[in-house]
């Protein structure tokens, strides 16, 4: 009886554990476990976010479950049809989608309404990553080039929803796939300098007027403290009076007086320095620096161009997440809609990081076995 336990107990470990990379997922396992005190104070201590957050962790967790224990490589097979069906849902958004608030980003599928470039999100790296590894042997300035252009595909798609941000972070993962396979220096110095002449154009034609908005905010929000440049004054407000160790759990004012917009999704972090101060914010960032240093480890362990391509852009990604969302609650960056990372309360946002962690996780069970 207790040999049989024993077996019970050794195939369940091989289910279930064996298949998760420890510091990827107690990290993970730690921002949940804070986001959920966090969810429970910023929607005025209703349970409904916190029972639809958890609903999305199960799901998320089996993600975790079933994509890490798969090869990356038999992923890969699946790279360029998710980017194929990822630009034709785009396209649909363009002829078909459904506005909310002046942004066409939806389509309405009668059961369900999907925002492909979600999919994007991870149909992009995996298909540049896809693209470098087919053209290993013989990489040439004209594949660089390639990949640009089926980054700008999606990303130009994006831009006309419009949704900067999203666009921005996407055109950024495919952008890192580039550099992790091999960039010249030289080249990425000319692409950085070729970057910076197009901003005065991009500001004249390229932008809207409320994305030009967004950026002279920016500059001095007390401009308009009661309009454009409310979100930042308040956000900024909230986090410098939690100080060094926070007003404590359910003790933030601004919080609690409804001061701070979208408390619960975008500026969740303004919430989280009320209450828990720069003592807080310090123990959220080690956590998020376990993720990215193990996150760049597993890259520089991977044995293809595929898996450190792609370990190094999905781990990027999720830096670029919690920067730029950290970035706009400080007042240090335009206010672009990015969700916190494992903390932001939205079921996409939460599926999406976790399904990054559970490619990564793939990545390292792949390192860890002996080639054959």
């Amino acid at each position: 009886m207790q040999e049989h336990n024993d077996n019970l107990l050794i195939k369940a470990k091989r289910l279930f554990w064996n298949p998760l990379d420890p510091w990827l997922f107690y990290a993970m396992l730690a921002v949940y476990l804070m986001s959920m005190f966090l969810l429970y104070s910023a929607d005025g201590q209703d349970i409904g976010r916190l029972e639809n957050k958890t609903l999305h962790t199960i799901l998320g967790m089996g993600l975790l479950l079933i994509f890490a224990r798969i090869r990356p490589n038999i992923l890969s097979n699946f790279a360029l049809p998710i980017y194929v069906l990822g630009v034709v849902l785009l396209l649909g958004v363009h002829f078909f989608g459904v506005t909310v608030n002046g942004s066409t980003r939806w389509l309405n599928l009668g059961f369900v309404r999907l925002q492909p470039s979600e999919i994007m999100k991870i149909g992009l790296p995996m298909t540049v990553a896809w693209f470098f590894q087919r053209y290993e042997n013989n990489l040439s300035w004209f594949h660089y080039l390639a990949a640009l252009a089926i980054i700008a595909v999606p990303v130009a798609l994006i831009l006309k929803q419009p949704d900067l941000g999203t666009a921005t972070l996407i055109m950024a993962s495919g952008l890192f796939v580039i550099f992790f396979a091999g960039l010249p220096w030289k080249a990425l110095l000319a692409s950085i300098i070729a970057f910076a002449a197009a901003l005065p154009v991009m500001w004249n034609y390229g932008m809207h007027d409320y994305q030009k908005q967004r950026v002279l905010t920016l500059l001095d929000p007390s401009k308009d403290p009661l309009g454009a440049g409310y979100h930042i004054l308040q956000s900024m407000i909230a986090i410098g009076s939690g100080g060094v160790w926070g007003k404590g759990w359910l003790n933030g004012t601004q919080t609690h007086l409804d001061y701070i917009p979208e408390s619960t999704t975008d500026f969740i972090f303004a919430v989280y320095g009320e209450e828990f101060g720069l003592i807080g914010n310090i123990l959220l960032l080690i956590v998020y620096l376990v993720i990215l240093g193990r996150g760049l480890v597993i890259a520089g362990q991977a044995k293809t161009l595929y898996n450190r391509t792609l370990a190094g852009a999905l781990t990027m990604t999720f830096f670029c997440y919690a920067f730029v969302n950290m970035g706009m609650v400080s007042g240090i960056l335009p206010v672009v809609g990015v969700p916190l990372p494992l903390v932001s309360y939205g079921g996409t946002a939460t599926l999406s990081i976790m399904f990054i962690l559970a490619l990564l996780m793939g990545i390292a069970n792949q390192n860890r076995k002996k080639p054959t």
